[in-house]
C-alpha cells in the first residue's frame, strides 16, 4: 500500500487515483480516506486525479503517540503533496478536514493551491470562549472524550446512528450500511489520536488561517447540522476568507458527502470546472 513518511517518522496512508487534475481530500474525525468513496469514484470517473490519506493515528496510517494537532496534520497534508508532486490542486474539506484544509493552505500552500471546499468544516472555532460566545461548551468535547475514553466503539455506533447523519430525524431514511461502514472506518483508527483529536477540531482557532486564504473557495453547510452548528462555523467562515462562497442546504446533515452524495457533487462538480 502507498504511505508517504513524516517529517517525523510517521507513515501517512494516501490513496491516489486517476491521471487529470489533482484534487485531494481531507476526512473528518475519527474517520479515514474511505468516507470520500462517494466523491473519488464519482471524479476519477469524470478524468479528475483524485488523492485522499489517513490523518495520523486514522484508518492505515501509524498509530503514533504524539502530534495529533493541527500543526502536524498540515504538515502531514503537506508531505503526501510534496511526495506527489501535486501543484494547482484543489483541497476539499470535511469537518476537521476543513480545519486542516485552512491550516495546510496558511502554512503550506503557497504557489500549490487553486481552489478549495470547506464542507460542514469546523473553522473559525467549535468552543465556546470569551470571544466566540456563540461556541459550543467545552462540556460537549468533554463528554466526547469521556465516551472515547470509556467505550468508544459504543459511542460510536450512536453517533453514526443518530445525529451524525441526521437518522434520528423524523421519517429519517436509515442505512444500516452507512451506519456500520462508519463504524468500521473509527474502529480502525488509534483510541489516543481520537481522543487528542478532539481538542485539536474544537479548540484550534482557524480566524487567521481562514484569513490567509487566497484562492476561490466554496463552503458548503447543511442547516441542519448537529455536529458543526452552521452558525458559529460557515456563516462565521465565509465572512474571514476573501473570495468565500457559502451554499447553505436545508435540511442536511453533517454528514451529507455520504447520504447526499448526488448534491454534494454536482455542486463540487460545477465548482472544479468554473
Amino acid at each position: 500500500m502507498p504511505f508517504v513518511t513524516a517529517s517525523d517518522g510517521t507513515e501517512i496512508f494516501y490513496k491516489d487515483w486517476g491521471t487529470g487534475r489533482p484534487v485531494m481530500f481531507h476526512h473528518g474525525w475519527p474517520l479515514s480516506s474511505d468516507d470520500w468513496d462517494a466523491q473519488l469514484l464519482f471524479l476519477v470517473r469524470r478524468g479528475y486525479r483524485v488523492i485522499a490519506h489517513d490523518r495520523r493515528g486514522h484508518g492505515r496510517s501509524d498509530q503514533v503517540g504524539h502530534g495529533h494537532d493541527m500543526d502536524h496534520y498540515a504538515a502531514d497534508a503537506a508531505a503526501v503533496v510534496a511526495h506527489l508532486g501535486l501543484r494547482d490542486v484543489v483541497h476539499v474539506g470535511h469537518s476537521t478536514g476543513g480545519g486542516e484544509v485552512a491550516r495546510y493552505i496558511a502554512r503550506h500552500g503557497a504557489g500549490r493551491v487553486a481552489k478549495a471546499v470547506l464542507i460542514g468544516a469546523v473553522p473559525p472555532l467549535m468552543v465556546r470562549t470569551e470571544a466566540n460566545p456563540g461556541g459550543l461548551p467545552v462540556e460537549v468535547f468533554d463528554d466526547f472524550r469521556e465516551a472515547v475514553a470509556t467505550n468508544r466503539s459504543q459511542f460510536y455506533l450512536d453517533l453514526a446512528s443518530g445525529p451524525f447523519y441526521g437518522f434520528n430525524r423524523p421519517g429519517a431514511d436509515i442505512s444500516q450500511g452507512v451506519i456500520q461502514n462508519w463504524w468500521r472506518q473509527g474502529m480502525a483508527g488509534g483510541a489516543q489520536a481520537h481522543y487528542e483529536g478532539i481538542e485539536a477540531f474544537s479548540e484550534t482557532d482557524f480566524t487567521d488561517d481562514l484569513r490567509a486564504i487566497d484562492v476561490p473557495t466554496l463552503i458548503m453547510h447543511g442547516d441542519d447540522d448537529q455536529i458543526v452548528p452552521i452558525a458559529d462555523s460557515a456563516e462565521m467562515a465565509v465572512t474571514l476568507v476573501e473570495n468565500a462562497r457559502l451554499k447553505v442546504y436545508p435540511g442536511l446533515s453533517h454528514g451529507m458527502c455520504t447520504v447526499n452524495a448526488d448534491t454534494v457533487n454536482a455542486d463540487l462538480l460545477d465548482f472544479l470546472e468554473s
